[in-house]
Order: structure tokens, then sequence, then C-alpha cells
């Protein structure tokens, strides 16, 4: 038996792969500045973006259990969810999304303009990962955005497939 470091390599393939991350917001210019910070992100990341709920289910292969069984796409590392979304809710989304046996493994983040008590509450009992409401001021946003990079891509550690 050999104590030799050399044995083991120092990174996989999955460790270069880029972090994806599945942001749903409708607001233009939040899904521009968010995607500006994350490009400025200290990790690699994937930003894919979904403008309503509908298209958050697509990607994520919902409701269609078929689709699920057949894997439509690589999934996301962690979600960025707004939950004033045109026609269907952001509550809606995540309760359909943590009612999945696999999609539940997926953190979301709620990135809310919302600061209503009863929201944050409605989020975490619908096993949101965490609330954080969207400043107004540019500096609080790369504040946040570098956070939300630092906390979940450098800290946490996500499940794997």
């Amino acid at each position: 038996m050999s104590d030799s470091l050399g044995e083991f390599p120092s990174s996989s393939p999955e460790d270069e792969r880029p972090i994806r991350i599945l942001l749903v917001e409708d607001n233009p210019a939040d899904v521009r500045l968010t995607h500006e910070m994350l490009r400025e992100s200290k990790v690699r990341n994937d930003l894919l973006v979904a403008h309503t709920a509908e298209e958050a289910e697509d990607i994520l292969g919902l409701p269609d259990e078929d689709a699920m069984a057949e894997e439509p796409g690589p999934r996301p590392d962690l979600m960025l969810l707004d939950l004033n979304l045109p026609v269907k809710s952001g509550h809606d989304l995540l309760k359909e999304m943590k009612s999945h046996p696999t999609l539940r493994r997926i953190p979301v983040v709620i990135l809310s303009s919302s600061e209503a008590e009863e929201d944050v509450v409605k989020s975490y009992d619908e096993h949101a990962n965490a609330y954080v409401t969207k400043p107004v001021d540019l500096g609080e946003i790369t504040t946040i955005v570098q956070s939300i990079d630092e906390f979940w891509f450098q800290v946490v550690r996500l499940p794997g497939k």
C-alpha cells in the first residue's frame, strides 16, 4: 500500500465543467445585470435564462414525466428565481420543482423585490434554499451576486449527478 499523493488525480472532468445556473427572471435589466456580474465571477459558469416559469419548466423538463425520464438536458446546479413572473408565479414553479424527486435537489435562491414577510415564509415553506431581496442600488446588486457566487460555488458542496 502506497501513501503517495501522486496516485490521486488533481481534478476530474466534472470539476472543470462550468457551473450551470438557471436564472428565472422576466426583467431584461435584471437579466443583463446578473449576466454581467456572473461573467466577472471567479467560477466558470453557464447562465441559462428563462423569462417565464413555463420556459423554466421546458428547460427542467417539467411537467412532462416522459421528458423527465429522458433527461431533457443538463440539470442546473443552482436556480435563481424571481417570484413575480407573468402567468405562472415563481411560487408555483418552486412547489412543482421541489415536489420532483431529482429536481428537488437543485438549490433555489429566491431573488425578489418583495420584502413581504409572507413571501419569505411561503418561499421557505416551499423549500427555497435562500431568500434575497433585490436591492435598488447597483453596488448592492453587485455585492449580492458576488456573495451568491462565493457561497454557492466556493463554499457549499452541491450534489453531483
